[in-house]
Formats: C-alpha cells, sequence, structure tokens
C-alpha cells in the first residue's frame, strides 16, 4: 500500500492546524525545490484564526512549468489530526498520506495508504512540537531529491535572523528530517521528475510581489493604507522596500483616511495609491468619487475576498467588479485592470499610475486573495519597455485647473510648480475651481469629464487569446479574468478539441473592442467567474449587447482547478 511512482510531476500538500507553521514549510519547500532545479507553484487556503482550525499549502513540484492549482493529491503530510477530514474530498486512492504515528493513529489503514513517520516524537526529542514543521520540510526535500546543502542553506537564510541557538535547532530538525526521508525512501517512494540546473538561477515571487514591482516601476511615490487580508501583503512589500525607492508608507488609523491621504499626496504631486478590500473599499467610496470630482489621479488595489461585510476574509473570490466598477457616487470615468499572471501584474500595474497621471481618474487593480498568494518561478520580469509618463506641466499666472477642452482632458498643474493657483473643490466648479450653480456650467463640466472615456476607449488594452488550433479557428470561446488565467489555459493545453479558444480579459473596464468581435465568432461562449451572478458576463452584456452562452461559476471560496475547468470543457458537447 505504501509504494508510490511519480513522474514528470508530483503535488505535495501540508496541512495541519493554524500555528503550526504550515506557511514555514511552504516558504522551506518552494525555495528548496527550486534551488534543487524543479519548477514549483505554490497556494494555500487558510481559516481566518490564529490557532486552530485547518490550513494547507499545495506545492506542485514539475519537470515543466507550472502555474495553476490542482484538486489532485499525490502526497500528503498530514500534521494534525483533522487534516485528512479536512481534505477528504482531495484524496484519491493514489494519495499517499505520511504523518506521525500519535496522527494517524485512528485512522483506517484500508481505506488509505498511510506511511507513518515520528514527526512529533523526534520533533519534541529535539525540544518541542514546533520543530515538526522543518522535520516534515526536511522530510519531504529529501525525498524529492533535494541536496542537502541546499535545504541547509535556505534553513539558514530562513532562520539565522532569529538567533543561533534557534538556528541550530532547526538545522538539526532538517538533518532528522532527512534521515526519516531515506527512510521512507526505502519503503518504495520512487520520485522520477527531470531537473534542470537552470531553474535554481530563476526568480520565484508571488502575485503580491508582482503587483508591487509594477507599481515601483510605475513611479509610486506614496501609499497610504489600512490593513486588511488579502491587501495587507502589498503593503508590507511597498513599505519594505520604500527606503531603497524614494517612497512614503503611511498606515493610516482607518480606509477613509488611507484614501484621502492618497488623493491629498497626489494632489501635491505624488503619484499615490491606496490598497484594500472589499468593505474597506466600502469605506472609501465617497472619497472615489471626490477623486472623480476634482480629477485627481489615484491607483486603488483592490484585493479580493468572499464578501458581503467581512465574508470569508482569507478566501478568494472576484466579487468587487461591480462595487469597483459601480460603488461611487455620480458618472465619472475609471480603469480597472484584473492582472491573471505575474508578467500582466508587472505591467498592469506600471501602466496603472500612467493612466491615472494622463486622465486624471482612479485607476483599479483587481486582485484576489489566490492571485496575491500564489508563487510560481519564471526567468525574469523586465521593465526596460516600460516608461514613467509625466503630465504635469508648470503653470501660468492666468492657470486654469479645469479648462475646458476638446478631449475633457484639463493641463495638470500642482501647488508650487509654476505661477498658477491650482484650485480644487468637490462641490461642482467652473474652469477655475471655484464653486458654481450654473446649471450650464454643470452639465458641460460633466461632459468634460465624461468625454475622456473617448480616449480612455481607444487605449484599452487587449486581452490574451490562446487558441490550440494552429490556425487559430475556434467553435467555443472560454473567457476569464483575473486569477482564472491560468487553471483556464492549463485546462485547455490538456483538451484534444481545436475548435476552442480562451479569451482572457485584463482590461475589464471600459472593454476592449475585440471582446465583442470574438463573442460574435464563436458559436458558443463560456465564462468562468469566482461569483454568483457572472459579473463579468453581465458587464460584456451591458456593454455590447451579446449575451454569453454558459456561465460556470463558482464562489465557495476557493479558485477554479484545473481538474474541474477539464471536465466543463470536455462536457461541451453534452450542454
Amino acid at each position: 500500500m505504501s509504494n508510490l511512482k511519480l513522474e514528470d510531476e508530483a503535488c505535495l500538500v501540508l496541512c495541519g492546524e493554524a500555528g503550526q507553521g504550515i506557511q514555514t514549510v511552504e516558504n522551506i519547500m518552494i525555495q528548496a525545490l527550486k534551488k534543487g532545479g524543479y519548477h514549483v507553484f505554490s497556494t494555500k487556503e487558510y481559516m481566518s484564526r490564529v490557532r486552530g482550525g485547518q490550513n494547507s499549502t499545495e506545492i506542485r513540484v514539475s519537470s515543466r512549468r507550472v502555474k495553476a492549482y490542482k484538486e489532485g493529491i499525490d502526497i500528503l503530510v498530514a500534521l494534525s489530526p483533522q487534516a485528512i477530514d479536512h481534505l477528504k474530498e482531495r484524496i484519491s486512492s493514489k494519495t499517499l498520506i505520511i504523518g506521525d504515528e500519535e496522527i494517524l493513529k485512528d485512522v483506517d489503514d484500508r481505506n488509505y495508504r498511510l506511511l507513518k513517520s515520528p514527526f512529533i516524537s523526534r520533533a519534541k526529542q529535539l525540544g518541542g512540537i514546533i520543530f515538526s514543521n522543518v522535520i516534515a520540510a526536511g522530510t519531504l526535500a529529501c525525498i524529492m531529491g533535494v541536496d542537502k546543502k541546499i535545504f541547509d542553506n535556505i534553513i539558514t537564510l530562513l532562520f539565522k535572523s532569529k538567533g543561533e541557538e534557534i538556528l541550530k535547532g532547526d538545522l538539526k530538525a532538517g538533518d532528522v528530517g532527512y534521515e526519516l526521508g531515506y527512510k521512507l525512501m526505502e519503503k518504495g517512494i520512487t520520485i522520477k521528475i527531470e531537473k534542470d540546473p537552470k531553474i535554481s538561477n530563476e526568480i520565484l515571487i508571488n502575485g503580491t510581489e508582482a503587483v508591487g514591482l509594477g507599481c515601483i516601476s510605475g513611479g509610486c511615490r506614496f501609499i497610504s493604507s489600512y490593513p486588511m487580508t488579502p491587501s495587507s501583503p502589498l503593503q508590507s512589500f511597498l513599505a519594505s522596500n520604500a527606503s531603497d525607492f524614494e517612497l512614503i508608507f503611511e498606515q493610516a488609523e482607518d480606509e477613509i483616511a488611507a484614501i484621502n491621504m492618497a488623493l491629498g499626496a497626489s494632489y501635491a504631486g505624488a503619484r499615490a495609491m491606496t490598497a484594500t478590500s472589499g468593505s474597506g473599499y466600502a469605506l472609501m467610496v465617497e472619497a472615489v468619487g471626490l477623486a472623480g470630482m476634482i480629477e485627481t489621479p489615484v491607483v486603488i488595489y483592490l484585493a479580493q475576498r468572499p464578501g458581503p461585510a467581512v465574508g470569508l476574509p482569507t478566501r478568494t473570490a472576484q466579487e468587487d467588479l461591480n462595487l469597483a466598477l459601480y460603488g461611487c457616487p455620480g458618472e465619472f470615468p475609471r480603469i480597472i485592470f484584473a492582472p491573471g499572471k505575474f508578467k500582466d501584474a508587472l505591467e498592469l500595474s506600471h501602466q496603472a499610475f500612467n493612466l491615472a497621471d494622463k486622465y486624471q481618474i482612479p485607476v483599479f487593480i483587481l486582485s484576489d486573495q489566490y492571485f496575491a498568494d500564489m508563487y510560481y518561478n519564471l526567468p525574469s520580469l523586465t521593465i526596460e519597455d516600460l516608461e514613467v509618463e509625466n503630465y504635469l506641466l508648470e503653470t501660468s499666472q492666468d492657470y486654469k485647473r479645469y479648462q475646458l477642452t476638446s478631449d475633457g482632458i484639463s493641463p495638470r498643474g500642482v501647488p508650487g510648480y509654476g505661477l498658477g493657483l491650482v484650485g480644487v473643490d468637490s462641490d461642482e466648479h467652473d474652469e477655475e475651481a471655484h464653486i458654481t450653480e450654473d446649471l450650464n456650467m454643470r452639465t458641460r463640466m460633466v461632459d468634460k469629464r465624461l468625454k475622456k472615456l473617448d480616449d480612455i476607449k481607444k487605449e484599452a488594452i487587449p486581452g490574451e487569446l490562446f487558441s490550440t488550433s494552429s490556425n487559430g479557428n475556434f467553435k467555443n470561446l472560454i473567457l476569464g479574468w483575473g486569477s482564472t488565467y491560468w487553471p483556464l489555459k492549463e485546462a485547455l493545453t490538456l483538451f484534444d478539441d481545436h475548435d476552442i479558444a480562451l479569451l482572457h480579459i485584463k482590461q475589464l473596464y471600459p472593454l476592449h473592442p475585440e471582446v465583442a468581435e470574438y463573442i460574435k465568432k464563436a458559436e458558443r461562449s463560456v465564462m468562468f467567474e469566482n461569483n454568483a451572478q457572472g459579473q463579468m458576463a453581465n458587464l460584456i452584456e451591458s456593454e455590447t449587447g451579446l449575451k454569453i452562452d454558459k456561465r460556470v461559476l463558482k464562489y465557495n471560496g476557493m479558485p477554479f482547478s484545473v481538474e474541474e475547468i477539464y471536465e466543463v470543457l470536455e462536457n461541451l458537447e453534452e450542454d
């Protein structure tokens, strides 16, 4: 029952209680495996509690690039008695479960493939159960054929700041893990995944860091935010790099203060942003309307999670498109991006700052917990072709902040740069920013602001079309946005039917004209979304008059898996 042979790829999952260091194991493993020459992908699901509950991390290890969540588990390391029950729907007859005898004592080995290994008892011998996470990491690294020196180097990098004694204990835990790993391999675990030494030099980042790099390269100089999962990691990333890039990070007392600080910084001439999640953004909407009225650029990173209200604070969703699009008083233009891969995250985040400055509007970057937290390796991310565009001018004495222009874009000055007075007012105003109740002027100002949409639409960023057909023809069009990109694409590559294509939409609003063109070309269209109402499908219908034929909606807090998408594609002809 314990024999296991894995070729080309392995899906490893670790599960235990919050507080047992599951994330620590993930950090150790993905770095060690990548350094060892494997392609890696990881994602996590965790409960919103400091102790207890069940958290798990999935790590895919492969000889090819892997970047999507799979349901199937090859090896499960159970660090708590409840781990198996928590993941029972993902465990198959092929899954090998490794755990301490104390953890597995009540598990029926007639129903599961079990391998018992003394993680906990050996951890206690080292000084505490806390060492069980590093022992588990060492065991997996050994099974996967990672050189012990690589593993020790990773342990040293992660734990040396905690002091010599703690580092010494963790290195010993790694020794124990390798010792146990060799013993398990003697029981029939065979791993045949091809390594590539070049992979060890590739970068390994997560979605949050990809967005953060785009913000920095886009010239962000000020971020003010209030912590809220899953936007907090971006705040931490930018704060930790602030001193190197002349960037100011301010943790505000609440979301209202945060966005108003960002608007103040932008009014003064700094490229500014804020980061939040759904119910935090709900507090910001009045100030987003203020940005629309005073035509002050701001970038808003909206990391989605299930709602309404607090919902599932640590799970994933695509439920806030409507909130970003409609959740403000009045009518004014905005742009909404949703990256699906790290290259898009870098480039779209960079471009968000240019477009916010050019059109003097709010620009949204929609992310979610799954995208923000997932890791994978890639050769590089380049910013060589990305420029920071400057749209500020030195004002003259007769400067009018809201000058009526043919394209709706008033020349933008900032206080202290030139001789002009840079007025601003949240009430309706005339060209010089004086409050007005002139109804004709009101109409002209609304028209001026909305006129920008004409040029914004011309600059809309196209999506990415992927087809398995050599000539690009297709009968069925699969559509997705944001973090659905990689699961959809991987599922499509597994499918033999060449009549299917994937359109991943990067700019959700305003839509690029190609979206309508591709839908018209297809005999059938299918939209995948992590929400209950098909918000993107509704937007497409509203903007183009075209109805999406089939909606595949998932809103339980988990991302789409490759397997469930494949099943939908396989049954398309039967629908």
